[in-house]
């Protein structure tokens, strides 16, 4: 879990659970005696903090001493880490696996077969498994979000689609890195559909639900002018420096020959790494803007994420898994690249694993998904749907179309 006086990201979570539980809404964000924001003070967005309080009821009831306020500090148990390991897993069977499962069948080309290859290739991506499971987080809520609103956008489903990342976005403020292609992606769409006629409703229909979205999101802080502005302050904290540890990044690899931090006042590497990052995410986004397909729209939000980890300011080395995610988008599209790409990515937060003793589970995880990787990608192809049980899937998903949308969609010309 980690070492005093700090312990690591699992007494993160749980410390959050505990300020949610035993303090009112308005001191979650500000500095107090009960709420010391030196010591994992909470520096996410409003549903975070909600889901933590959910998270800590639970917990409440199972054992009061694991949200005790101050008298649970650097608290550890096996029983407590079960529960924090359950409580990642009810998350991602609500948000994250419904959204893998649905794309993988709906919006991806080739035979039953092939799109369970896909899907198992899909969850069984180790990065975000060692993190969320052994590093003790919930990116899969943000990024399950995010994989909604892919859903939903290349079903047509534009509004849906916007609330969806909307929510993303309110759970985790790095999700800024998929925005740009969801912003010029809906806008390139009503620009073609005409501004004077339904691309004009089109526009002010997905206006609206992003404007209640977060409205809803924010309401208990909007009282309050204050309020807000400290939870923009703490989820923006940019005294943190460009980069943290060891990350796979432009900068933290340049800082071996160039001492950048150093040479730099923060304004200043403030304003390198937003125009390096502007102009790296640029050509893909004017490209959507021009041609808002849904091919077009999954290799922006790749190319986005990617400028976001190499270029952007206060990058973490968990920060790949923003990149992972639409990469996995690809995994029928061009799946040889995209099983390098994940498993070059899962070895890029090894310092991070090894300072979390996750040695063993690294290298069992990362062995096993490429040895199911190569395997589902060819040896599927060789399996009947009866063999697989597909049946069943037929039935479950009886309410929505029977139609290979993934031609529909697409149009990858």
């Amino acid at each position: 879990a980690g070492k005093p006086p700090m312990f690591g990201d699992y007494e993160a979570q749980r410390h959050w659970q505990e300020v949610t539980y035993n303090l009112p809404l308005q001191e979650w964000y500000f500095n107090t005696t009960e709420n010391d924001l030196n010591y994992w003070g909470l520096d996410y967005p409003p549903l975070t903090a909600y889901h933590s309080l959910i998270c800590a009821y639970v917990a409440k009831i199972i054992n009061p001493e694991w949200v005790e306020l101050q008298k649970s500090r650097g608290y550890e148990s096996p029983a407590h880490k079960l529960f924090m390991r359950a409580t990642v897993l009810v998350a991602d069977l609500l948000i994250y696996i419904p959204a893998v499962v649905l794309y993988c069948f709906y919006l991806t080309d080739g035979s039953s077969k092939k799109k369970v290859s896909t899907l198992c290739c899909f969850l069984l991506y180790p990065g975000l498994i060692l993190i969320d499971y052994g590093h003790f987080q919930y990116n899969g809520v943000s990024l399950g979000f995010a994989l909604w609103g892919v859903l939903a956008l290349g079903l047509g489903w534009d509004a849906l689609g916007s609330m969806a990342f909307c929510l993303a976005l309110n759970y985790k403020q790095m999700e800024l890195y998929h925005a740009l292609p969801f912003f010029c992606y809906l806008l390139g769409k009503c620009v073609k559909l005409g501004l004077m006629g339904r691309g004009l409703l089109l526009l002010v229909r997905i206006a609206s639900t992003v404007l209640v979205t977060f409205a809803l999101c924010w309401l208990p802080f909007l009282s309050d002018p204050s309020q807000a502005l400290q939870v923009v302050r703490r989820i923006f904290p940019v005294a943190r420096g460009l980069f943290e540890d060891k990350v796979a990044n432009t900068w933290c690899s340049l800082n071996i020959l160039i001492k950048i931090r150093s040479i730099l006042s923060s304004d200043s590497q403030i304003y390198l790494s937003s125009a390096c990052t502007l102009l790296a995410v640029l050509p893909s986004s004017v490209r959507l803007l021009t041609k808002p397909t849904f091919w077009q729209f999954k290799l922006a939000l790749a190319n986005s994420s990617l400028a976001f980890f190499l270029f952007s300011y206060q990058v973490h080395e968990k920060s790949i898994l923003l990149a992972a995610l639409p990469v996995c988008l690809l995994l029928n599209d061009l799946p040889l690249m995209v099983i390098w790409f994940l498993q070059a990515s899962t070895f890029s937060m090894l310092p991070l694993f090894l300072k979390d003793g996750l040695l063993v589970p690294y290298l069992v995880t990362s062995l096993a998904f490429l040895f199911f990787s190569i395997y589902l990608l060819s040896a599927l192809e060789h399996c009947s749907e009866e063999e697989l049980r597909l049946g069943g899937y037929h039935k479950l998903f009886f309410c929505l179309p029977k139609l290979d949308l993934a031609c529909l969609v697409r149009w990858k010309v």
